[in-house]
């Protein structure tokens, strides 16, 4: 089976060099900075666990383009791109990969595989999941920063897959519907923006009870909205999605304690979205709180906390920090 990792950030290096660490065929499409990088030093892979392994560049393939990749029969295509940059990597894998190849969305949010079975519909698009943090703390080197597993829709290539990857390090675990699984884990990403907007690590804004109140307030929301929808969220934490926010909202000293397993995140790691700020790169907001306000108005519910949320961090400036209290005040008017 040959990996194509069709976007070379944290998640995608990391899966990339966790398989190729494992001796699986793998090939990296990138940015041509990051592909740049990775011909001249290789990529290191590490995790909070101990793991470490340099990848040599020489064991990877790596391009710029789908286009530039040739195509096997037994190519899957692992899509790690962030939400924005969805319908363009659809266009190429469209364009490039033959008729059936199997697409694996291992996005954030619940959209993605529609939209690029929309642009490619003859291809083979199945759900995936990460639940882990991965981070990228210096250029070439893809560290995963907490626990969690690896999730995808089950069938019997996967099914493959899912020995392939637990036997490289990357706990996976399949489902029959992802669909729960995607809202079980929208439900944690909301708080990407909270964290983005309080420009402090994860683990010391998850010590912050009024941060961890804003974030409480964003899922209580969201659970509202699912309970209207039909919709029941997976367990994705070591805590039910129903009793997450009652646990954020808990006294430091109890969160402290009862959220051992939460905090267990290197001390540096950011999310995503807070590097994106950082960058001034579109963010995945849309696909996280923007989800959660689209299925409000499709079952005829406001949802003001997400909205409000979207609305900040679009008009984020960079080197702006807010803190607890004021995000609080923020995120309700």
């Amino acid at each position: 089976m040959h990996f194509i990792i069709f976007g070379a950030g944290a998640v995608g290096c990391y899966v990339g060099g966790r398989l190729a660490a494992g001796g699986r065929r793998v090939t990296l499409v990138g940015r041509p900075r990051v592909i740049d990088s990775l011909r001249q030093h290789g990529l290191m892979v590490s995790d909070l666990d101990g793991f470490r392994a340099q990848v040599p560049a020489r064991q990877i393939t790596l391009a710029t383009s789908l286009a530039h990749v040739a195509m096997h029969p037994d190519c899957v295509v692992l899509l790690c791109v962030e939400g924005g940059a969805t319908e363009a990597a659809a266009l190429q894998i469209s364009a490039c990969c033959p008729r059936g190849t199997l697409v694996i969305s291992l996005q954030n949010g619940v959209d993605n595989p529609a939209r690029i079975a929309a642009i490619a519909p003859q291809m083979k698009t199945l759900a995936g999941m990460v639940a882990c943090n991965l981070v990228m703390p210096a250029a070439g080197h893809a560290h995963r920063a907490s626990s969690g597993k690896f999730y995808m829709e089950r069938n019997s290539v996967t099914r493959e897959m899912a020995l392939l990857f637990n036997a490289c390090g990357l706990a996976t675990e399949l489902a029959d519907h992802m669909r729960p699984v995607q809202w079980g884990k929208l439900l944690l990403n909301l708080n990407n923006p909270v964290n983005a907007l309080s420009d402090l690590p994860l683990r010391a804004q998850l010590l912050d009870r009024d941060y961890r109140r804003v974030l409480a307030d964003l899922q209580d929301e969201a659970l509202a909205v699912m309970r209207r929808a039909g919709i029941t969220p997976a367990r994705i934490a070591a805590v039910s999605p129903r009793l997450m926010p009652s646990l954020l909202r808990l006294p430091n000293w109890l969160f402290s304690l009862v959220a051992a397993r939460m905090l267990r995140i290197d001390a540096q790691a950011r999310s995503s979205m807070w590097d994106d700020l950082q960058r001034g790169r579109i963010t995945e907001i849309d696909d996280l709180c923007g989800a959660v306000v689209r299925l409000a108005t499709q079952v005829g519910v406001a949802a003001p906390r997400n909205a409000a949320m979207c609305k900040l961090v679009a008009s984020h400036h960079k080197g702006v920090r807010l803190s607890g209290p004021e995000l609080r005040s923020a995120a309700t008017q």
